[in-house]
Formats: structure tokens, C-alpha cells, sequence
């Protein structure tokens, strides 16, 4: 299974992400005034940058809307933000359709019940460690970590690794003075 998972991962174009349980740890803190709050992990802000960096695209489509999301994702860099989507999978289409590609082109990260339509529509489905298990039931490939705890980076990092990326963009890092 684990070299079919390798060569679904070396066709992936797009990646797309949940928010809440997977780039963050799925809690809502709230301050004194009421506002959400939300954790994210610096290493996943990386991977997505090293995934940019290497051409693989980065979308994300979260049940709920946020101001904090959307501010983190413009941090860095990622375009395609589509908030207050329980039903993802008509937003996933339209990704698919702008970016002119296949299913098999397409990964998705998630971790709950609303996950569950993109995950078995794309040609690698992704699970987070701690995914409900009906969601780590449909994903090929799950993390070793937490959402909001480096699965985005570990998820990004498998890609590349399938597509022959990392040991480049690695060596770009090391040689920079």
C-alpha cells in the first residue's frame, strides 16, 4: 500500500487543507471580548511556503469563516480561501475546474465528518493523526502528528519527497549565506 500511496503523491498539483483540526489544533480560544482566537504551527507555515516555492498549489476550504485564518493565510501567500463551506466538495470542484486539472492531480488534509466528500472524490486522500476514525477510514495516507502540529508540514513534505523535490529545495536552504 505504502508504494502506491508514493506514486499516487507524485502526480499532486494542488493540495488542499481543512482549517480547524488541521491547521490548527481544533480548539477556539476566546478572549475577554469574545473573539476566536486560533493556534497555528509555524512549521506548517514553512511547508506551505517550501510547497510554493516548488510549485505545488495550496488551497484551503473551511467550514467556518474567520478573520484569523484569513490574515494567517495571506501571511502566507495562499490565494485560494474559501470560508463558511460545510459542503466542500462543490468548492473543490471549482478548484479543480480553475486550475484545469484531473482528480488524480488533486490531494486533500483533513480531519472531521465535513472532510469527508473531498476526500473521496481526490486522487490522494489525507488524514491527520488525530482524524475521527470514519475520516482515517477513507484517507491513503495519514500523518504521524496532530492537526495544528506539523501534519500540514509532514503532508507537504511526503509530496515533495514523492516528486523528487525535497533534496533541492533542502540544498537551496543550506547554501544560502
Amino acid at each position: 500500500m505504502k508504494s502506491r500511496v508514493f506514486d499516487l503523491a507524485k502526480k499532486i498539483k494542488l493540495l488542499v487543507l481543512d482549517v480547524d483540526g488541521v491547521l490548527t489544533d481544533g480548539g477556539l480560544y476566546y478572549n475577554l471580548n469574545g473573539q476566536v482566537l486560533k493556534r497555528f504551527d509555524v512549521q506548517d507555515g514553512m511547508g506551505i511556503k517550501i510547497a510554493q516555492r516548488v510549485g505545488l498549489k495550496i488551497a484551503v476550504i473551511s467550514g467556518l469563516r474567520s478573520e484569523v485564518v484569513k490574515a494567517r493565510l495571506d501571511e502566507l501567500g495562499v490565494l485560494d480561501y474559501f470560508p463558511g463551506y460545510n459542503h466542500k466538495l462543490p468548492k473543490l470542484k471549482e478548484l479543480k475546474e480553475k486550475n484545469v486539472l484531473q482528480w488524480s492531480e488533486i490531494a486533500y488534509l483533513g480531519d472531521d465528518w465535513v472532510d469527508a466528500a473531498p476526500l473521496k472524490q481526490v486522487g490522494l486522500p489525507m488524514a491527520v493523526a488525530n482524524a475521527v476514525p470514519e475520516i482515517k477510514k477513507l484517507a491513503l495516507w495519514v500523518s504521524s502528528k496532530k492537526g495544528g502540529h506539523g501534519a500540514v508540514r509532514e503532508a507537504i513534505m511526503f509530496i515533495l519527497a514523492a516528486q523528487n523535490k525535497l533534496n533541492a529545495v533542502w540544498k537551496e536552504w543550506v547554501s544560502l549565506d
